[in-house]
């Protein structure tokens, strides 16, 4: 990623710059107007924040900005510069957002709050994941995790969002604890509609420039690549199939490194259920 970023487009930059505020600007609105007054929590460092808020009086946007600190400086040295300053610029935004904006209750039904609240926030989440970055805080705590075990990713995001609803449901009462996980089910599937929820991709590259998108792939993601000889059917032209499993985390870095090596490069990506063997787990 490091040789990537040393060769920065400006105006692909300033994109994803202005992604990552609007996706603040979504998750800043999911909060104020619909979650924050219907006592309904959010998933991640969100929730977080505002359990933390409602226990110590401080305002939520704070509180994020403060649990992704010590979490983005790991990120920045462990998993990657480009994803870890595009999720900690959201992480601000959102943070000044939540500040600027007043908290209003729009609506006194909480089903309304809980979905609409979803809408956006998983708008928000999917929003900033589709241009290479995150929300912050447990998707870059969860890569960090992962290293030190063999268990699958979303048992990480599982058990943090299972602690936020129970701690909903110890503060506010069980039927709370339904409503936040009515939220956390429509952002995850907003989540899936703009992006993907699977933290492992595979990705199956047709190219008939295979020594030059391997060689861009090697340079700029620590990823194994395996080449297979491929025909195309309409063309007979002979083609190479490229697989490349890759975390979520790649996604828009691997979109734009093909493209770059071969715009007529053919691309399919698939969910990874698992993976056994040789996978880099510090990417």
């Amino acid at each position: 990623m490091q040789n990537y970023l040393k060769n920065i487009d400006i105006l692909e930059e300033g994109k994803k710059f202005a992604v990552a505020v609007c996706s603040a600007l979504l998750l800043a609105l999911s909060l104020n107007l619909f979650l924050i007054p219907a006592n309904v929590f959010a998933s991640g460092f969100t929730g977080v924040a505002q359990i933390l808020s409602e226990l110590t009086m401080l305002s939520p946007g704070l509180l994020l900005l403060l649990l992704n600190i010590p979490v983005a400086i790991l990120g920045w040295m462990k998993v990657g510069k480009s994803f870890t300053f595009y999720s900690f610029v959201n992480v601000a935004f959102t943070t000044f957002f939540l500040e600027a904006l007043p908290v209003i209750n729009i609506s006194q039904d909480i089903i309304l709050n809980s979905v609409f609240g979803g809408v956006l926030g998983g708008m928000g989440a999917g929003l900033v994941l589709k241009f290479g970055g995150s929300s912050g805080g447990v998707d870059i705590l969860v890569l960090l995790l992962a290293r030190k075990s063999d268990r699958p990713l979303g048992i990480y995001f599982f058990i943090l969002n299972a602690m936020i609803v129970l701690t909903s449901g110890a503060m506010f009462g069980m039927e709370i604890a339904l409503y936040t996980l009515l939220t956390l089910y429509v952002s995850s599937r907003l989540i899936d509609a703009l992006h993907t929820r699977h933290v492992k991709l595979t990705a199956m590259v047709v190219t008939n420039k295979g020594d030059e998108v391997q060689e861009a792939l090697h340079k700029n993601i620590t990823r194994g690549v395996t080449r297979i000889p491929a025909k195309g059917g309409y063309s007979k032209e002979d083609k190479e199939v490229l697989m490349i499993v890759i975390t979520r985390y790649e996604l828009y870095l691997l979109h734009q490194i093909v493209n770059e090596a071969d715009p007529a490069a053919f691309t399919n990506i698939v969910q990874t259920t698992g993976v056994f063997g040789m996978f880099r787990k510090d990417q």
